[in-house]
C-alpha cells in the first residue's frame, strides 16, 4: 500500500500549461492546421511522447483550453476541423457600449 499523496497538482498543472503553450505556438505558426499536424508535430518535433497525445485528445482539448485564443472551422474537402488564431484586431466585429456585447456586422 503506498503513503497517502498530498499535493497541489504541480506537475499536471505543469503539463497542462506547457500543452497550452506548446499548442498555442503551432497553431499560431501554421494557421489552418488539423488536430492531426499538431499532435504529430507535438509528439515528434516537441518530445511530448509521454503524454499519449492523440489527434481526437487535441480537438476535445481546444475547445475546452484555448477557445478565447483559437477559433475552428470545417473544411468539408478534408473532411475535418482546422484551427487559427482569433484575430486580434477583426474589423468586422464591435463592442456595444449599451449593451456591452459583441455584435458582428
Amino acid at each position: 500500500m503506498s503513503p497517502p499523496t498530498i499535493g497541489k497538482g504541480a506537475q499536471k498543472k505543469a503539463r497542462l500549461k506547457r500543452l497550452i503553450d506548446e499548442v498555442k505556438r503551432f497553431v499560431y505558426a501554421n494557421p489552418g492546421c488539423s488536430a492531426q499536424t499538431i499532435a504529430a508535430s507535438l509528439s515528434i518535433d516537441r518530445n511530448m511522447r509521454n503524454h499519449g497525445l492523440t489527434p481526437r485528445k487535441i480537438g476535445f482539448f481546444i475547445p475546452r483550453h484555448l477557445k478565447t485564443h483559437l477559433t475552428w472551422w470545417y473544411d468539408y474537402n478534408a473532411g475535418r476541423r482546422v484551427y487559427a488564431p482569433i484575430p486580434e484586431n477583426d474589423e468586422t466585429t464591435m463592442l456595444c457600449v449599451s449593451c456591452q456585447s459583441l455584435e458582428s456586422w
